[in-house]
Formats: structure tokens, C-alpha cells, sequence
């Protein structure tokens, strides 16, 4: 059970990590003046979370059907420690985000040539993986550098919010099939509800607002200076976020478990 717990921990890290490096991608594709193409690559970035997530959620859901057999097992613990992963992850984001901008640059002007990622892919040297190590940069953080960014609170929180529900949604839905074995099956399918949340938060209040910030960032120079500083405040609020789920674990867990029996 440890092995599969480590497991889970590390293809959770990973989910987060790229999500949260999405960030520093769209960046580079704004410094190069390349958005478009970078947007590509953003695609290719979610294709790993989401590889990662199909192997993630079933092995999780196996803490699940061990608990009805060990009535001594912690099942709550495990999907705690599940969560916190996506903290680890998001600040391995944080981390790697700076290195990130000026590696996501190179490979972005290289894709634009190269015109495809197979021959993109096809073309890498051993050399030019030993050079990445030059793209390595260290992260810095100063609290004074978030001051004067234009990014309103409300946005801030929300992004928190979303975080929060995205995180927590699969987690609350296996724990509810834990808490009602009686609609055990339809409760483990229920993520929805609690993710349903987040994509209309997501939809309406995030994703018009980081269009409109990058947008003004491609056609004003003070504002592109300015970009890099306000996706590092995000990915802050992002982490912030994967805190918040730790408490949204097991109210989101008995809301579930609610509709479920009200519906069914």
C-alpha cells in the first residue's frame, strides 16, 4: 500500500507541476511575440496532466476498496496526503518556472521552424540536451514585487477558489463512495459536481480575465514587463488553493453524498 501511495504522490506532483508550468509557456509565447504557437505546446503540457491523471484516479480509488476490507485503514489520511502532493507540485512549479520561460522561448522559436513537434522532436541532439542545463535559472521572490500589479482581489480569490474544487473533485467523490457504500458506484462517477463548480467559476470569472491581462501584455510593453510578476502571483494563489482543498475535502465529500440520494 505504500508503494501505491508514493506512486500517487508522484503522479500527482507531476499533474501540478505541468499545469502549473502551463503558465510560464504562455509567458515565453508572449515575450517572443509567438502566443499562438505557445498555446500549442500549453496543449501538449495538459496532455501530460491528463496521461498522469488516468493512471492517478484509479490507483487512488484502490485506497478505497482497500478501506472496505481494513476497517482499520485511514482512507481520509491517504487522500490527504494525495492533496497535499498537489501543493508539492505547484510550488515545484513555482520553482522551475523562471528556467522554464527561457527554455519554453527556445523550443517555441525552434517549433516554428521545425513545424511540427514530431520533427521537432525528431531533430534534438544529445548536445542540445546537455546545453538546457544554461536555461536553469533561480527563482526569486519578493513580496514587494506584487504591489502595483492592476490584478483585482476578487480575481485573486477566485483563482484560489478554482483551485480548490479542481483539486478536491475526484478526491471528495471517492471519499463519498467511502461515506455511502450503499451508492458507492454512482458516487466514485460524481467528480462532476464538484468540478462542475470550478469550470463555471473558471469560465466566467478566470479565463476572460487572464485573456484580457495577456492580451494587453502582446500590445503594451509596460504591461509585458509586468506579466511574468502577475503569473508568478497566480501560481501563488494557485498553491494557496491547493491548501484550501484540504478543507474542501470532506464538506465537497458530504455534498456529494447529498445529491446522490436526493437523485437516486
Amino acid at each position: 500500500m505504500l508503494n501505491t501511495l508514493l506512486l500517487v504522490f508522484f503522479l500527482t506532483m507531476i499533474i501540478h507541476t505541468a499545469e502549473t508550468l502551463s503558465y510560464s509557456i504562455r509567458y515565453a509565447g508572449v515575450r517572443v511575440n509567438k502566443l499562438a504557437v505557445a498555446l500549442s505546446l500549453v496543449g501538449i503540457v495538459v496532455l501530460v496532466s491528463r496521461t498522469a491523471n488516468l493512471i492517478q484516479a484509479p490507483m487512488t480509488a484502490h485506497f478505497v476498496d482497500f478501506a472496505k476490507t481494513d476497517g482499520s485503514f485511514d482512507l481520509l489520511r491517504f487522500l490527504r496526503i494525495s492533496l497535499f502532493a498537489s501543493s508539492i507540485g505547484t510550488i515545484v512549479g513555482i520553482a522551475l518556472f523562471p528556467s522554464c520561460i527561457r527554455l519554453s522561448a527556445r523550443v517555441i522559436t525552434r517549433l516554428e521552424v521545425a513545424g511540427s513537434i514530431p520533427k521537432l522532436i525528431s531533430g534534438v541532439t544529445v548536445q542540445q540536451l546537455k546545453n538546457t542545463t544554461k536555461y536553469i535559472k533561480k527563482p526569486t521572490f519578493k513580496l514587494s514585487q506584487f504591489r502595483y500589479l492592476g490584478v483585482s482581489k476578487r480575481f485573486l480569490a477566485m483563482n484560489i477558489v478554482v483551485t480548490a474544487f479542481y483539486s478536491v473533485g475526484v478526491l471528495s467523490s471517492l471519499y463519498a463512495a467511502h461515506l455511502y457504500p450503499t451508492y458507492a458506484t454512482t458516487a466514485s462517477q460524481a467528480s462532476g459536481l464538484i468540478n462542475g463548480i470550478a469550470t463555471i467559476l473558471l469560465t466566467i470569472f478566470i479565463d476572460p480575465q487572464l485573456g484580457l491581462i495577456t492580451d494587453k501584455a502582446l500590445h503594451d510593453e509596460a504591461q509585458r514587463k509586468q506579466l511574468g510578476k502577475i503569473y508568478a502571483l497566480l501560481m501563488t494563489t494557485r498553491f494557496l488553493g491547493t491548501l484550501l482543498a484540504q478543507f474542501f475535502l470532506v464538506p465537497s465529500a458530504y455534498f456529494i453524498g447529498w445529491i446522490v440520494k436526493l437523485l437516486f
